[in-house]
């Protein structure tokens, strides 16, 4: 497992799926690292899915939201799928009220 910034990257399996874990708090201060970080391993590892795990995320805000949707516009654009999986808590919420489910491949809210 690699560490860069905020991200943890696990060895892309045989079937192109990576995983990335994301820890900490994601804000204004890291997001464009994060953002930038995602869209590298989109692009330059030869994966064809990106899980991100924001499971340990106990904080996000609106600006490390967007930075999430341009990390998932440049995986897209590079034909990969980035999804986010296994929400915390303060991240589904933020999902919810911006309406992005349905952008991250995430179940809408009971």
């Amino acid at each position: 497992m690699t560490r860069n910034a905020l991200v943890a990257y696990e060895d892309v399996t045989t079937d192109g799926l990576l995983v990335a874990a994301l820890d900490g708090d994601l804000d204004l201060d890291c997001a464009d690292e994060v953002r930038d970080s995602l869209a590298a391993a989109a692009t330059g590892t030869g994966c064809r899915y990106l899980h991100v795990d924001v499971s340990r995320l106990t904080f996000i805000d609106s600006y490390a939201l967007g930075a999430l949707v341009s990390a998932r516009n440049s995986a897209a654009a590079a034909g990969v799928t980035l999804t986010l999986v296994d929400p915390s808590q303060p991240v589904r919420k933020a999902i919810q009220v911006t309406g992005l489910a349905d952008v991250f491949g995430l179940p809408p809210a009971d």
